[in-house]
């Protein structure tokens, strides 16, 4: 695609939160019209405050809060004249929830649209998606919200389309669709996601957040083929720093022994000194890689009875909720998968599992039940990072707390830090942290990669598949699955078909 003038750029952009945490320093990069970016970086690493920095200096967005917005405290970023910019937000903001479909989209117009419903139908068409206008955002499944999520930003017909995280909640048609449609939209688009195969399906270039230096760099290519460039370049920097430190240490062993000769030789030290200053001066700062969590063990109860006993499960239908039965035990090392297309009652299921809200389901006496939400809509925002960890901690101490946030990334820092201040991957991150300590006998995991740096991936998908309990699970990444040795699997279509 031939991309045209510049449509926003950052110009050595300097933004802290005013915590001692700074996220960007003289941050440069633009971006040009019709191109597809994608930004990536460590999880807390800025993405998302690249992404309100961008709403904070583009004309009024509708339906944004004021805290969606940020201004630079250094810097400047541009955006083309009379350029617009529209956002899919990866989670849906809690003012919306009992607001009616149409009543959400009508936020996103200044002025009444009078032929709203015509647009709403045609927008929902483009993300494969149909459900009645007067349902309540808040009965949505996570799918359905993150296919109005991104209807919502399309519907405005943006100039730059910003999306935060928009595979999350989405099963394998929907990304198929929404890749499609973002690989023939002829405008900007920026994204920010853990998908990789997702990415290099339609980016052409890679914004790198580096949060060691706090700076934006910025190459042309496809996702695998920058994260080759970004390999490759620090596989030449570490050389040619070996290299440097060895003709250093050469000539530094010369100076010792010429230093204390005469005449001509200690003129040749002097002048092997000036090489030891130029080399030094040559040597390269090398980037440093996204860090890793390290591999993990998520300690479990023992049970020797079934940990949980399922009669019945209830399956939605038109917007209805639909009962069948069905006969499920679960007992150590069991592993089942829910199949099922989005809308279909799976995350509503897991929630009501978790809770012990469901009247079909006994879960043993004094069980304790790690539940992934995938909005986190579990965890308590107003806790910091610590009294989050500690309140569900079993016989640890305080140094076992700080070692297992610090395993999690959870730096010392972060621990004094509101869960809500957390980047969603530190959230994400955070909920494994707390089953280490949980030390529960079920895991139930609603979209466990969501938000999740892909790095980290292989590393959960093993301690999952290492867990001694139970573990009921919802994910919509085949390859995250593929590791986990999955012992039995229900697809929710197929059971409401049946007779």
């Amino acid at each position: 695609m031939n991309h045209g003038n510049v449509i926003l750029s950052f110009e050595k952009v300097d933004f802290d939160y005013g915590d001692g945490r700074q996220i960007l320093a003289k941050a440069e990069f633009t971006v040009r019209e019709n191109a597809k970016i994608t930004i990536m970086g460590q999880n807390g690493a800025g993405k998302s405050t690249i992404f309100k920095l961008i709403l904070g200096a583009s004309p009024l967005i509708n339906g944004l809060s004021e805290e969606m917005t940020l201004k630079p405290h250094k810097g400047k970023v541009n955006i083309k004249p009379g350029a617009t910019v529209g956002i899919a937000l990866q989670v849906m903001p809690q003012q919306f929830f009992c607001h009616t479909v149409v009543e959400y989209f009508e936020t996103a117009f200044a002025e009444k649209t009078y032929n709203i419903e015509k647009l709403i139908k045609d927008v929902l068409e483009v993300v494969n998606l149909t459900i009645p206008l007067d349902r309540k955002i808040k009965d949505l499944s996570g799918g359905q919200l993150a296919r109005i999520l991104l209807a919502y930003a399309l519907i405005q017909k943006p100039d730059i389309l910003l999306l935060d995280e928009p595979t999350n909640n989405l099963d394998a048609d929907g990304i198929g669709h929404l890749t499609g449609f973002l690989i023939g939209y002829e405008k900007t688009v920026i994204v920010i996601s853990h998908d990789a195969n997702f990415l290099n399906s339609f980016t052409d270039g890679v914004l790198n957040l580096d949060i060691y230096t706090k700076t934006v760099e910025q190459y042309v290519g496809d996702y695998f083929d920058v994260v080759d460039q970004i390999a490759s370049k620090i596989l030449a920097d570490q050389r040619k720093n070996a290299q440097l430190r060895k003709n250093i240490q050469d000539r530094k062993d010369k100076i010792n022994f010429f230093a204390n000769k005469g005449g001509k030789m200690r003129r040749l030290a002097s002048k092997l000194r000036d090489e030891v200053a130029d080399d030094e001066e040559n040597m390269v700062e090398v980037r440093r890689d996204d860090r890793t969590i390290r591999p993990f063990i998520i300690p479990s109860q023992e049970w020797s009875e079934a940990i949980a006993t399922i009669s019945s499960i209830g399956i939605i239908v038109n917007h209805e909720r639909v009962a069948k039965k069905v006969d499920i035990k679960l007992y150590n090392r069991d592993r089942l998968q829910l199949h099922g297309p989005n809308g279909i009652g799976k995350s509503t299921l897991l929630k009501e599992l978790a809770l012990g809200e469901s009247q079909d389901a006994t879960l043993t006496e004094g069980l304790r039940v790690g539940y992934y939400q995938q909005d986190f809509a579990g965890l308590d925002f107003d806790q910091s990072v610590y009294e989050s960890l500690e309140s569900i901690a079993v016989e640890a101490t305080n140094e076992d707390i700080y070692a297992t946030g610090a395993h999690f990334l959870l730096t010392s820092d972060l621990m004094k830090n509101k869960v809500g201040s957390l980047s969603e991957g530190q959230k994400g991150l955070l909920c494994y942290a707390r089953f280490v300590l949980q030390k529960p006998g079920l895991l139930i995991l609603d979209e466990p990669t969501n938000h999740i740096n892909f790095r980290h991936l292989p590393l959960i998908a093993q301690a999952i598949n290492d867990y001694k309990g139970a573990i009921i699970l919802v994910s919509h990444m085949e390859e995250f699955v593929d590791q986990i040795n999955i012992t039995d699997t229900l697809d929710l279509q197929a059971l409401l078909n049946r007779a």
